[in-house]
């Protein structure tokens, strides 16, 4: 259980860990690559973690020493049916992208995951590499897993994303480098393109423009990749700081990519304080530095056009309306139903108990502020997000605030309790 007190202020420096999102990619693409590749700033989260068990199950070589990892890739066609089944653990991005190398192979597997995984629908990656030619099936109506995957001949299609997820525009790419043809993903909302700028670097086929993206059947070459640290992991630490006047924060070597800041222009539409610094562009991804200055901030609208760059970020955003001056409204955010926990309900819960006014819409949240913030034991339901954004509120408030099962928390950031009570004053 985390016990978080009250705090006057927030300052320091501080790093957070790598990216997740690039991490998982990192090790997939490098093991389907010709030759070897270094990864520094590789999170080694559990999520990611379980990336590399499975790629080890697989054949690749993988070499770990905390945020450093070597990639001995078996190229496109290298990988090995595994002995056993593969557990992705709680990673719904290592389960769906997984899918889309695995339905393009010569052998048959299943995949599986933990508890909370095995009630997440994956037939939003089922139904389009269906359409491809893969021989994937799950349980029941939503093809929840276990997955089973007899890989196949795929064929190309071109495909129109009914919702903004950059999980199922990387699948249907990663199947794509095994498609005869060229495989077309149309999006109406952008969603992260960390997939496509990989592709791009490892010397994929591949083309993006005006929402679209096309790659064919191709052979990736490794090359190291840097990878910077987390936004989503970052995000906990920002809103805290410029919703807390006096506060002063320098988070170093943060990932910028554009389809990621939603919540910085969505923190700076409440009035925050945010400067970035020493922007760099590497392998189409941008990094830099943020400066972060607390002040009072004021309620904002979140359409759904936004959701896209702020999904992950939106249960400590939530926190933070809540001690804005009136009432922000997040709307086209039904996705958070199906992450980890329903993350639209867990919000309502457990800010209610400490004494904020939210309200659940349809596809989104309602929050009435400022709240004056009181103590609670809160519950987590497993929900790493979920724990981190509660740990954020109670140092907003005016008794102690107790995090039940917070050991998620290690899915994406081993280390917070740490750096938190670093800057912390």
């Amino acid at each position: 259980m985390l016990t978080i007190q009250k705090v006057e202020r927030i300052e320091g420096r501080i790093s957070v860990p790598g990216d997740k999102s690039i991490s998982h990619r990192a090790v997939m693409l490098l093991g389907i690559s010709r030759g070897s590749g270094k990864i520094d700033g590789f999170l080694p989260g559990e999520d990611c973690l379980g990336t590399i068990r499975c790629l080890r199950q697989l054949g690749v070589e993988i070499e770990q020493h905390d945020s450093v990892v070597v990639v001995h890739g078996r190229g496109r066609r290298g990988l090995t049916k595994p002995e056993g089944v593969l557990d992705v653990g709680n990673s719904g991005t290592t389960m769906r992208l997984m899918a889309g190398i695995l339905a393009g192979q010569d052998f048959a597997c299943t995949v599986t995951g933990d508890a909370s995984l095995l009630t997440r629908p994956m037939d939003r990656i089922a139904v389009p590499l269906r359409l491809m030619g893969a021989d994937i099936g799950g349980t029941g109506d939503n093809d929840s897993p276990p997955l089973r995957i007899q890989g196949k001949s795929l064929k190309a299609i071109d495909y129109i994303l009914p919702v903004a997820s950059a999980q199922v525009k990387s699948a249907i790419l990663l199947a794509g480098l095994y498609a005869d043809g060229e495989t077309t993903v149309r999006e109406t909302v952008p969603a992260r393109n960390h997939t496509e700028c990989m592709l791009e670097y490892l010397g994929a086929q591949i083309s993006m423009s005006d929402g679209q993206t096309t790659v064919r059947k191709s052979d990736l070459e490794a090359r190291d990749i840097h990878v910077p640290g987390d936004i989503s992991s970052a995000a906990f630490f920002i809103a805290a700081a410029a919703a807390l006047p006096g506060s002063h924060l320098i988070i170093e070597n943060v990932g910028l990519n554009p389809t990621r800041t939603g919540i910085i222009d969505v923190l700076r539409d409440m009035g925050a304080d945010i400067a970035i610094e020493n922007l760099v562009l590497d392998h189409g991804e941008a990094r830099g530095d943020l400066i972060v200055r607390g002040k009072a901030l004021h309620g904002t609208t979140v359409s759904s056009e936004m959701i896209p760059r702020l999904i992950d970020e939106i249960p400590v955003l939530a926190v933070i309306a809540g001690l804005a001056e009136g009432q922000t409204r997040i709307l086209g955010a039904g996705e958070l139903r199906v992450k980890e926990s329903n993350r639209i309900a867990s919000l309502v819960s457990e800010l209610s108990k400490l004494g904020m006014t939210i309200r659940e819409l349809p596809d989104g949240l309602e929050i009435e502020g400022p709240s004056c913030v009181r103590g609670a034991v809160v519950e987590s339901y497993g929900d790493h997000r979920m724990a981190m954004a509660l740990a954020i509120a109670g140092l907003f408030a005016q008794e102690t605030v107790k995090v039940r099962d917070s050991r998620c928390i290690n899915v994406s950031f081993p280390g917070f309790e740490h750096v938190l009570q670093s800057i912390v004053n």
